[in-house]
């Protein structure tokens, strides 16, 4: 791992996995994603690209621009922007965007994780 390492990925929710959302959320039909499913693409970025299994998510900022609009991919991406090997610490920048750019959330995330390296 070295700063400037990032990892991304692409998703698209669609009107019936809102339909699921509200049921396990128990609530009204969004007509956009929720932001915590935005938050989410993060968490899988962050637990299976990079760093990868075994992190641990410490600390986590997000502010989101606006709202996502359903059945539109949307791609999350992580960069490592410092790493502090003394205390196994990766500090990375977050960002979702919309396929023409516009950016829907930005955000910082500082995690625990092995093999930081030195």
């Amino acid at each position: 791992m070295k700063p400037g390492d990032f990892a991304e990925m692409t998703r698209r929710y669609s009107a019936a996995d809102m339909a699921e959302f509200a049921d396990l959320a128990g609530g009204a039909l969004p007509d956009h994603v929720p932001e915590p499913l935005i938050g989410a693409l993060f968490s899988y970025l962050l637990g299976v690209k990079l760093p990868g299994f075994g992190t641990n998510y410490l600390k986590q900022s997000l502010d989101f621009r606006g709202a996502a609009p359903l059945d539109v991919p949307l791609t999350a991406r992580v960069e490592i922007t410092r790493l502090r090997p003394d205390k196994h610490l990766v500090d990375l920048a977050t960002t979702c965007r919309l396929p023409d750019g516009t950016l829907i959330c930005e955000g910082r995330a500082l995690v625990l994780a092995k093999d930081v390296g030195a």
